[in-house]
């Protein structure tokens, strides 16, 4: 059923607390009046999250508000509404008090809230939400485009976007960053992890956005909020979207035990001469185990499963790897979990994706599955000219026909949107961003990380095909298998044609921050005329470098270089902070690190606070003696 959705007379600018909404920019040339869509998800303040009894987000007495990717959403929905002459709504899925979040929207300009909430609903993992949206999705619309966030800080799985699409049958577009619409066509910039793609395709759509797409939905005053005439938030429970099973009923996951990160910080600020310092710091960082030689590459640093690959086996369930192309080291990683599973429950391994080929079998692939386009020949492009929904068509046929006792895919734009598509068909389980795989009772348990990294749970599959995404460099790498070859099988598919992808370009490699053992986080305080002293003395240690987001945001460095809420999150065995200031939202994502040195000339700097030591100066001073005794001591 159709829902009115009432256009609301407004000005012809829409003031925010932040900025102003302009209403017909040059880049919205709309050929009609469009019913746009924003999904809006409400959590707690980041600094504030904590876990119940229950093991289920503590809400009570906690500040929430709009998540901030989300925001996002709801501003750029108001752009393509107004420019098209049509209508803005806001939906969120949550308890009664998320209600201010479509407050908070439609003070911001949104015609109309709609607030799904029930009892029912409580312990939705990503598929039982994506579907409970998806029905009230269909019952108000249709709509011409659906904006939602990337992905949740909170949880960061980027799962029920994609989810919510396969189940809606619409074309999805992950990570906008620049959008476009020429009558029915939208022209899109896409921020993948650490490339670029362009992109085209026609409405009906659903699309998530990135940071950076546009300034947030931001009302900052609770006043406004309450001040919001309640006639123009329609509440929508359990009942008027079917019979469900809703919530934890209808959930393939659950979760296990959890357990949170706790870890020692000396929070040791040195004094004396700087010579006297990095001496100090030396043997603080050796005591801690921070100056170890890095574990050879065949040795998982995460979870320990990878040590050796069993024999080629063709029996037995399959467990299934997705083949991102040009992700061979995260494929490697993989395929050696993969294989250590299999040998617990007795299968076998079967690599799927457009560029898999028989060499996958050196690094535990028993089987290939070589997914292509119909009637197509060689291509140079490495995705064989397939969208993402067309490698989760061909992967779920497999699946449906093969029924694997798991799928494992990589945690990136590609691999989250193909796993998640497949996840919705099958009806499976699918935990997101895992850090860690085990076999527990002939069972995947795969353990994830949550609120930036300050717990870990062991989520587990009731579904018979259990589904994860890993996070790259946690599981290691496996021995080569002396025998590489693996018999492939060419799995072909008709493309959609949904979403063109134009253009594809790699600015960085973000695997490369993802295994680091020595990583060193560049702040504002570091001018940018410096940088090539820096990479220097990084290279003589072998660290990687990584930023704030001001750094990225001012282009010194890539956005696959981002550390924090809103970038990676990263566990170097050493972690050296410059010029930062160590504010939470940069420090959630380096949390994990084994050690944290701290350099920064304000002695009030917050990041002395998550340091092992600290020096309290300019950071080129201090790395005149730092840099030659770490380069001693790690004998890079």
């Amino acid at each position: 059923m159709r829902l009115p959705l009432t256009r609301h007379t407004r000005p012809e600018r829409v003031e925010s607390a932040d900025r102003s909404v302009a209403v017909s920019p040059p880049d919205l040339q709309p050929a009609r009046p469009l019913r746009v869509l924003a999904l809006a998800k409400q959590i707690p303040v980041f600094e504030d999250m904590r876990l119940g009894p229950d093991r289920r987000l503590v809400r009570d007495g906690h500040v929430l508000h709009m998540n901030d990717y989300c925001r996002r959403g709801v501003a750029q929905g108001l752009l393509v509404a107004r420019a098209s002459g049509g209508t803005l709504g806001v939906l969120t899925l949550g308890p009664p008090a998320a209600d201010t979040v479509c407050r908070e929207a439609v003070a911001f300009g949104a015609d109309a809230g709609f607030h799904v909430t029930d009892p029912a609903f409580a312990g939705s993992d990503t598929l039982a939400t994506a579907r409970a949206l998806a029905a009230a999705v269909e019952h108000l619309g249709p709509f011409d485009l659906i904006l939602a966030g990337r992905n949740s800080v909170d949880a960061d799985t980027g799962q029920v976007p994609p989810q919510l699409a396969e189940l809606l049958g619409l074309p999805f577009a992950c990570g906008v960053r620049r959008l476009r619409l020429t009558g029915e066509r939208l022209s899109l910039l896409l921020e993948h992890n650490d490339e670029w793609l362009d992109v085209e395709l026609e409405i009906p759509a659903l699309l998530s956005c990135a940071e950076r797409l546009i300034d947030p939905c931001k009302i900052k005053d609770p006043a406004v909020w309450a001040a919001v005439d309640g006639s123009r938030i329609q509440t929508i429970d359990a009942s008027e979207l079917g019979p469900g099973p809703w919530g934890a009923a209808a959930s393939p996951t659950s979760v296990g035990p959890i357990w949170t990160l706790k870890i020692d910080r000396r929070r040791e600020i040195l004094s004396g001469s700087l010579a006297e310092g990095a001496d100090r710091a030396i043997a603080v960082l050796d005591g801690r185990g921070a100056l170890a030689p890095a574990a050879a590459p065949e040795v998982a640093r995460g979870s320990g499963l990878v040590v050796e690959l069993p024999a080629p086996k063709s029996g037995g369930p399959a467990v299934g790897v997705l083949v991102e192309p040009a992700r061979e080291r995260h494929a490697r990683e993989l395929l050696g979990a993969a294989a250590r599973l299999a040998g617990a429950v007795g299968g076998h391994v079967v690599a799927l994706g457009p560029a898999a080929d028989a060499e996958l079998g050196g690094f535990g692939a028993d089987a290939v599955r070589r997914i292509g386009a119909a009637g197509a020949g060689p291509a140079a492009d490495p995705h064989g000219g397939l969208a993402e929904e067309d490698v989760a068509a061909a992967a779920g046929d497999w699946a449906e026909g093969a029924a694997p006792w798991a799928i494992l895919a990589p945690s990136t734009a590609w691999g989250r949107e193909v796993a998640s598509r497949v996840a919705a068909r099958l009806g499976a389980g699918l935990t997101g961003d895992a850090v860690g795989l085990s076999c527990v009772d002939g069972r995947l348990i795969a353990e994830k990380p949550a609120f930036g990294g300050y717990v870990i749970a062991d989520i587990a599959c009731s579904s018979a095909v259990q589904m994860a995404t890993v996070r790259a460099g946690v599981l290691g790498l496996p021995e080569p298998r002396p025998a590489p070859g693996a018999p492939v099988a060419d799995v072909t598919v008709t493309p959609r044609g949904r979403v063109r992808v134009l253009e594809r370009r790699r600015d960085d490699d973000s695997d490369l921050l993802a295994r680091a053992e020595v990583v060193i986080g560049v702040g504002v305080g570091v001018a940018v005329a410096d940088y090539e002293r820096l990479r220097a003395d990084a290279r003589k240690i072998g660290a990687e470098l990584c930023a704030t987001r001001r750094v990225t945001d001012a282009g010194a460095m890539p956005r696959a270089r981002q550390v924090g809420i809103t970038g990676h999150s990263i566990s170097p065995r050493l972690y050296i902070a410059v010029g930062l200031s160590g504010k939470f939202n940069h420090t959630a994502g380096v949390r994990s690190s084994g050690s944290i040195v701290a350099v920064n000339p304000d002695p009030e700097a917050p990041i002395f606070d998550w340091c092992d030591v600290g020096f309290v100066a300019d950071w080129r001073d201090v790395f005149d003696e730092l840099i030659p005794r770490l380069e001693e001591a790690l004998k890079v």
